[in-house]
């Protein structure tokens, strides 16, 4: 963990890629499914950019008929019981034309030859690996937010979600 907060700089290269487009997919299995869910809501609440998170497994529900060239999509894919799953999902997105950005901590290399870009996380236990796999997804949508001139202490609309009386 604090090797993502003390050394951002391949989240800050990507978020200059990336920062212009207007919509994104996030896909999760498993435990990382909630993941996916995060990293589109930070991205909606700071830059203002369209965002979804969805389960990878249901990707033939709907999502897959957005993605295009055009469409950036976050697959979470650590090398867990459903790896070759979500090996699955990248390909689809990649048949589709879509980008392909892939958090990882598959050092053998699967995701990195099929995925466009890759951030790469530590490996931890399965269970653990959402609290590895959101801090990329957190400092992606803080530096497209940045770079798209958002004010991330105080983003619009959104009110706290717990008050003091």
């Amino acid at each position: 963990m604090e090797r993502y907060l003390t050394d951002d700089g391949p989240v800050v290269e990507l978020a200059k890629a990336f920062h212009l487009h207007r919509d994104f997919l996030y896909l999760g299995r498993g435990v990382n499914y909630p993941i996916a869910l995060e990293g589109a809501l930070k991205l909606k609440e700071i830059s203002y950019i369209h965002a979804e998170g969805y389960p990878a497994g249901e990707m033939k529900h709907g999502p897959i008929a957005l993605i295009d060239e055009e469409m950036p999509v976050v697959a979470i894919a650590p090398f867990d019981g459903v790896f070759e799953k979500m090996l699955s999902n990248i390909e689809e997105v990649k048949a589709r034309s879509g980008i392909v950005i892939a958090v990882t901590d598959d050092l053998g290399g699967d995701v990195a030859q099929k995925a466009d870009f890759v951030l790469t996380v530590p490996k931890t236990h399965d269970l653990l690996s959402p609290l590895l796999t959101v801090l990329p997804l957190q400092l992606l949508a803080y530096h497209i937010a940045l770079l798209r001139g958002c004010d991330v202490d105080q983003p619009r609309n959104l009110a706290k979600s717990v008050t003091v009386e």
